[in-house]
């Protein structure tokens, strides 16, 4: 297996630390985010890193007990990047001093003034003179720790950029890794070039690496997959298959809450194109019949998970000799999974995976795409050759239908909102939108309206259109859009799907909405 060139990111806390890391990988640069606490010198030593990068954070070094990395970082001999609270904590490590107060703390867009000298990092800035950044700092270097030079300023940061380059030790009070500092993503490139990556890290090594993994963990047991039906299980299923052929056995449990035709999609492309082991349970009646009425989300979402594992149990203790369950877990999810102060954060949403079957089950678990974030995942899919029409699609929720259908459901608001659904994907495929957004979809209403059409009155479901752009579905803007696009599929849904006869466009972002309406 190939040894990549790995960067270490210790994480300090910022929110915004997956962002580095999607940076780096932009870069084809393998890297991994590791809580401050967890990188101790045998963590260092084992994980050899060829750069560090310190993330920002929301603690002051001038508290005591506040979060420091371990000294034997800074004797590596490996250059380092410290970001916003990561250069307060290199300097006061080091021998420097940071403050509080006395009003240089800055919050939002700043301005950085270069120094007269040069410095390989900042190559491609400044070429206008100043360069914006994005600063969210309430605490500021007063004093460099020694070896550190001055490269930039602002009005709020007096050492905005700094370095000892003898070290190869570089920081800087601002986060380079956000879209609102435009040329940061030039600053991660010079660094890791001065830390000599050669930007081995590509889908191609990934997927040679990822069989030859699977191979080796599984050998010749039996693995079960719960296919969704969507990107990450979906990537993760015929990567395995790959790796291992018919030792691995897919499970579809219909729900009856996918979208049009999309059952049927799903079981061709697996059972007929790929040629997958795959156990169709078509559960749509019992799904839907323990949800008729049920209007409570939560209720939604919990009947969904319990009777999904009732039913992937069921079926897959059909299959003899089971040893492992493959899942579509994805590098946010792990990372997610811990907090930077070590103990238990955000906890892995349900429907990303089978919640817990593999301890029920006395399964051991197969989590090939565990690296990866999204647009990842999406190229490892056409590496593996999936069509694009199939790695582009827009997410889906794990329980579907269920809750874009806010209050009681029945069996004729779904039929309803499947086709409303069709018609609408299918107008912004027509105009050459759907690459432009992240997710759309429409939510059918509970409530009905009064209508006319021809000579007779109506009283028919109102529904809402929705559409995002997003990278990574955490903030999300509404997609603007025309007047005459919105006119035209509001008439055609209205025309085309008995049942419907009014149509709005939900414009909230995200925040203060969620994308879903549930």
């Amino acid at each position: 297996m190939t040894q990549h060139q790995r960067l270490l990111i210790i994480d300090f806390g910022s929110q915004v630390t997956q962002l580095i890391a999607r940076r780096l990988r932009e870069l084809k640069i393998y890297c991994e985010i590791h809580p401050y606490q967890n990188v101790t010198d045998a963590f260092l030593a084992d994980f050899a890193p060829q750069a560090i990068i310190f993330s920002g954070g929301p603690d002051s070094v001038t508290r005591e007990g506040s979060p420091r990395p371990p000294a034997s970082a800074f004797t590596l001999g490996v250059p380092i990047l410290g970001i916003c609270y990561g250069q307060q904590v290199m300097m006061q490590e080091l021998g420097g001093l940071v403050e509080s107060g006395h009003g240089t703390a800055e919050f939002g867009r700043a301005f950085v003034t270069p120094a007269d000298k040069k410095l390989p990092l900042l190559e491609g800035w400044f070429s206008e003179g100043t360069e914006q950044v994005w600063m969210s700092h309430g605490d500021h270097v007063s004093r460099l720790a020694p070896g550190f030079e001055v490269y930039g300023t602002s009005p709020g940061a007096p050492f905005a950029i700094t370095a000892d380059v003898n070290r190869n030790f570089y920081a800087v009070q601002f986060h380079p890794e956000v879209h609102h500092t435009p040329r940061g993503a030039k600053l991660y490139e010079n660094f890791v070039r001065l830390a000599g990556f050669t930007g081995d890290w590509t889908m191609a090594s990934y997927k040679d690496d990822a069989i030859a993994k699977i191979r080796a963990q599984v050998g010749d047991k039996q693995v079960i997959c719960g296919l969704s039906g969507g990107v990450d299980s979906s990537v993760a299923a015929v990567l395995i298959h790959e790796a291992i052929g018919d030792q691995l056995t897919c499970v579809f449990v219909d729900h009856g809450l996918m979208r049009l035709n999309e059952a049927d999609e799903v079981v061709t492309m697996f059972r007929d194109h790929y040629n997958i082991p795959l156990i169709h349970a078509d559960e749509a009646d019992l799904f839907i019949g323990a949800l008729e009425g049920v209007s409570d989300p939560e209720v939604k979402r919990k009947t969904i998970g319990k009777l999904f594992i009732d039913v992937f149990q069921r079926e897959a203790n059909k299959i003899e000799g089971a040893e492992f369950l493959a899942q579509g877990t994805l590098y946010p999810d792990v990372i997610e999974s811990v907090s930077f102060s070590g103990g238990p954060s955000v906890t892995i949403k349900s429907h990303h995976n089978v919640g817990g079957l593999p301890e029920k089950m006395g399964l051991k678990l197969v989590e090939p795409l565990r690296e990866l974030f999204k647009d990842e995942v999406r190229a490892l899919g056409r590496e593996l050759g999936l069509p694009e029409s199939f790695i582009g699609r827009h997410p889906f929720p794990g329980p579907g239908l269920a809750i874009r259908c806010p209050g009681e459901i029945t069996r004729e608001k779904l039929e309803i909102l499947r086709k409303a659904d069709a018609v609408y994907i299918d107008q912004i495929r027509k105009h050459g939108l759907y690459d432009e957004i992240w997710q759309a979809f429409v939510a059918i209403l509970p409530v009905r309206t009064v209508g006319v059409m021809g000579d007779g009155r109506t009283y028919d479901y109102a529904c809402a259109l929705r559409a995002v752009t997003s990278v990574d579905g955490m903030t999300a803007d509404y997609y603007p859009f025309s007047h005459d696009f919105l006119g035209e599929t509001a008439t055609r849904i209205i025309n085309e799907v008995k049942g419907i006869n009014r149509v709005t466009y939900d414009i909230t972002s995200k925040p203060p909405g969620t994308i879903e309406w549930e």
